[in-house]
């Protein structure tokens, strides 16, 4: 387990902004972030203050991405899925390689 934080806030785990432990599942959040982004166009997390951006985070508070029929359905389940705020609960490399 890690406890530096590194990294774009945009991007950050929520167990990273509360400067808890973190491991690969914090790489999977950011994942996810980064595939919201190419899907919805802009960054799933986004705010005038870091404090307000902290509490989007770590409430996993993203707004909902327009379906596109040209994008696969499963690629909104994965997004959904990897954006879970509890790290316990988000899929490993594995199980989305699956």
């Amino acid at each position: 387990m890690l406890h530096t934080q590194t990294g774009t806030p945009y991007y950050a785990s929520p167990e990273v902004w509360q400067d808890k432990p973190y491991d690969q599942k914090s790489d999977i959040w950011s994942l996810g972030c980064v595939i919201y982004e190419m899907v919805a166009k802009k960054p799933p997390f986004k705010s005038n203050s870091m404090k307000e951006l902290y509490k989007k985070v770590i409430q996993a508070k993203y707004s909902p991405i327009k379906i596109d029929p040209k994008i696969p359905y499963e690629i909104y389940q994965i997004i959904k899925l990897i954006l879970n705020p509890n790290p316990k609960v988000r899929p490993s490399c594995n199980t989305l390689l699956n």
